[in-house]
């Protein structure tokens, strides 16, 4: 690719000694040709979102499969383009930010994918978006290890999983980079440089460039990824198609597309995974002015087998096989600890979960630490032995309404205390971790990232509203809430304060996107905007 530097390139200075290395001239041409291209629609379809969210909380539209691709639902004939080198067998995928440790332990945890995650469990200062390029640039060349601070030096072992990579989200934007006096897209800049530096080097090993595409809203969201991929393969000439995407599902109106999706991708696309926290903080904030039929229990409450997220996760397996494509299964977000009976217990609540999905005809799913790899694949061992997926499951006995993919009122449940109070002390103690740099926090024994503090402040503002109140009869207001922040935070800061808190920010934050008259859309680019630009 020819590197004219037509555009005007700025671009802030990094902490990252091999910066150089990943941010090349020609890498910078060829993200700016990308932005250049599809900024326009991408605010389009930004707009697109901001409008369809007002109406649907305003109870102006109707959420619903929509009438104009029903030809596409009715076709029967067309199959998506499938597994690709590498992802033959996903039956248990590992998922963490892309710094040096996490890379190299995840690579060797015994996954067949890793996730590769520059978006929810990545804080995206300037420095981690940079040695995380750095980092996969090693990996995919087998050169990169980690030392302890022991001593101890780990290095790739001869089965790698492969790699997946998930760039940020249509709504983000990276300011470090800016192309014409206007910050790059952060989706594209994280696709692009990954890609011009790797794609052809995967391939020579292979494999080829994969990637998780995550908040995607709609198939028209769909179609600009595949467009930014037809582009992005002819200017390096790369044959079409050689990339492969699985697409979160984790927005209730994605939910509603996921045949439109798969065809939109079609000819660059391998599967759909149920990004389970995600689509529940999604369904709180296009519902969140709608009354009680919309308001959820305790977070804690909100399990799998309730009657929404069932219905969910059935049609993504059904959609999925009907068209060839992969199911991937959600999060088990458990870190093992060093008491052997709270192990016992999470382990078994782990196992059930697999056991569910595996029985749904997923096939695979997540787990965020290498100690629950075992647990996953064995359960999934057991469904598929040698077989590398379960598509032959066809889930033809699957019958999804959008009456019951919006039937939140029949998780049932309560709101209690103990729940308003968990919502508001894990809320500081993420973002807390994520102003410090780290996007995937330990917080009581799970690894929690953006979309756990995202669901948090979301119900609070949700439950205030509506005038929601607690089981013991007690309206939530803003009042109540300011009393327990400042509770909850002074707990916190026993715990986890000292040199380097960020405790006092963390709570500006959250009254700002819990106690504000309006909902921010996400809480990370607020944030992002006036705390790590400068920061990082």
């Amino acid at each position: 690719m020819a590197t004219s530097l037509s555009y005007r390139i700025a671009v802030s200075p990094t902490t990252s000694n091999r910066s150089d290395e990943v941010l090349t001239p020609a890498a910078l041409e060829f993200v700016a040709r990308l932005d250049n291209e599809f900024a326009g629609r991408r605010r389009e379809l930004l707009d697109a979102r901001r409008l369809r969210r007002d109406e649907l909380n305003a109870g102006e539209r109707n959420l619903d499969f929509l009438p104009e691709t029903a030809p596409v639902r009715e076709d029967s004939t067309w199959q998506v383009a499938g597994a690709a080198p590498g992802l033959e067998d996903r039956r248990v995928e590992i998922t963490g930010p892309t710094d040096r440790k996490m890379t190299v332990n995840a690579l060797n945890s015994g996954a067949k994918v890793w996730l590769a995650d520059f978006e929810d469990a990545t804080s995206p200062t300037w420095s981690n978006i940079v040695s995380g390029q750095v980092n996969l640039y090693d990996a995919i060349g087998g050169d990169i290890d980690f030392t302890t601070d022991a001593g101890k030096r780990y290095a790739i072992g001869d089965d790698p999983a492969t790699i997946v990579v998930r760039p940020r989200g249509w709504h983000l934007v990276e300011k470090h980079v800016r192309i014409d006096g206007r910050p790059v897209s952060a989706a594209l800049f994280d696709f692009g440089v990954y890609f011009f530096h790797n794609a052809q080097r995967l391939i020579d090993a292979g494999v080829g460039p994969y990637f998780y595409l995550p908040k995607l809203e709609s198939h028209l969201e769909a179609r600009l990824w595949n467009d930014v991929f037809v582009l992005a393969q002819d200017l390096l000439g790369i044959p079409r198609g050689t990339i492969r995407a699985t697409v979160l599902i984790e927005t209730i109106t994605a939910a509603f597309e996921m045949e439109e999706i798969l065809y939109e991708l079609r000819e660059h696309i391998a599967g759909l995974n149920a990004g389970r926290w995600d689509y529940i903080f999604s369904v709180i904030k296009n519902f969140s002015k709608q009354g009680a039929d919309f308001v959820l229990p305790d977070r804690a409450q909100v399990t799998m087998t309730v009657p929404f997220m069932r219905a969910y996760t059935e049609l993504l397996v059904r959609t999925c096989h009907r068209r060839g494509a992969h199911a991937i299964g959600g999060m088990a977000a458990f870190i093992p600890s060093k008491d052997p009976a709270a192990n016992a217990v999470a382990f078994d609540k782990v196992r059930q979960d697999k056991e569910r999905e595996a029985g749904d005809g997923f096939d695979g799913s997540w787990v965020a630490h290498p100690g629950l790899v075992p647990v996953c694949r064995e359960v999934f061992d057991g469904v598929l032995g040698e077989q590398p997926n379960q598509l032959g499951k066809r889930r033809d006995d699957v019958s999804v309404t959008a009456a019951d993919l919006l039937n939140v009122a029949g998780a049932g449940g309560e709101l209690t205390e103990t729940g308003l109070r968990n919502n508001i002390n894990v809320a500081l103690r993420y973002v807390d971790a994520w102003l410090r740099g780290t996007g995937a926090a330990a917080i009581f024994d799970l690894m929690e990232d953006a979309a756990t503090a995202e669901i948090a402040r979301c119900q609070v503002w949700q439950w205030i509203y509506n005038g929601t109140k607690l089981a013991n009869g007690e309206p939530i207001t803003t009042e109540l809430v300011t009393g327990l922040l400042d509770e909850e935070l002074a707990s916190v800061r026993a715990d986890i304060g000292g040199p380097g808190s960020r405790l006092d920010d963390a709570r500006q934050i959250f009254v700002e996107t819990a106690l504000g008259e309006t909902l921010p859309n996400f809480i990370t680019t607020g944030a992002y905007a006036r705390y790590l630009t400068s920061a990082s």
